[in-house]
């Protein structure tokens, strides 16, 4: 007897697995990094590189985390911020050899995504522990690659890296003082702050950006990120008395 076929034609999540998808859409964004790459810097080695490990974490993440059959826009959009973001790290070994433009144009474009995938994700019911930690740890990695550049660039002095660093000092931490690692509620303070944060060291990037405000800039959006850092570690704390 002939199994009964569904009606109409295969749906997207029939016929792929989110990881397939995922692997697909890593291997034709790892394609086009390549070609970008050869094209704007001396060696794609870099970039590659890091788009690779970070395919290969989150894609752990996608197997062992992820609830739902379908990957979803807001995935892939976040996979493409990935990739501009490794296209950044590539840089960082070619400062002298980049133009600043280049930089900011690929930054900013990374950050004007920073929000769709997410807004993908709640329009088709798609939200995930993965979908946000994956979204966090690329704005993460968005930042220290920035901040990496303005110092690296000259544009500023080490104490930049604090816009960059900030989060992975928190998570270093935590390993220390087990109390932060508890997880903390939604906040728009903290929404805010990683703007705040991701847009200065854009506007540091910014070859226009007069010198005179380079110093006051980072300054106050370090301690717009400390003061948020602070916060989020006093609640931690006294949570855990």
């Amino acid at each position: 007897m002939k199994a009964h076929r569904p009606l109409g034609p295969v749906t997207h999540s029939q016929a792929f697995s989110p990881v397939s998808v995922f692997a697909g859409q890593a291997v034709v964004m790892g394609a086009g990094l390549a070609l970008a790459a050869s094209m704007a810097l001396p060696s794609v080695f870099w970039a590659l590189s890091a788009f690779l490990v970070a395919t290969v974490l989150s894609g752990a993440g996608l197997v062992s985390r992820y609830p739902h059959n379908v990957l979803g826009l807001c995935n892939t959009t976040t996979l493409l911020r990935a990739a501009l973001v490794a296209f950044l790290f590539g840089t960082l070994f070619f400062t002298t050899e980049v133009s600043g433009w280049l930089v900011f144009a690929v930054g900013a474009f990374a950050f004007a995504l920073d929000g769709l995938d997410g807004w993908f994700a709640r329009r088709s019911g798609l939200q995930s522990d993965f979908g946000a930690r994956f979204d966090m740890e690329t704005d993460a990695a968005l930042g220290a690659v920035l901040a990496l550049w303005v110092m690296l660039s000259g544009t500023a002095q080490a104490y930049v890296l604090i816009l960059g660093f900030a989060r992975y000092a928190f998570v270093a931490a935590g390993w220390v003082w087990p109390q932060l690692r508890g997880n903390l509620p939604p906040s728009f303070r903290r929404k805010a702050v990683c703007v705040v944060q991701i847009a200065a060291l854009l506007l540091l990037v910014f070859p226009l950006t007069p010198a005179a405000v380079l110093a006051p800039l980072s300054l106050t959006a370090s301690l717009a990120l400390s003061y948020s850092f602070g916060a989020d570690i006093h609640w931690l704390l006294r949570r855990s008395k």
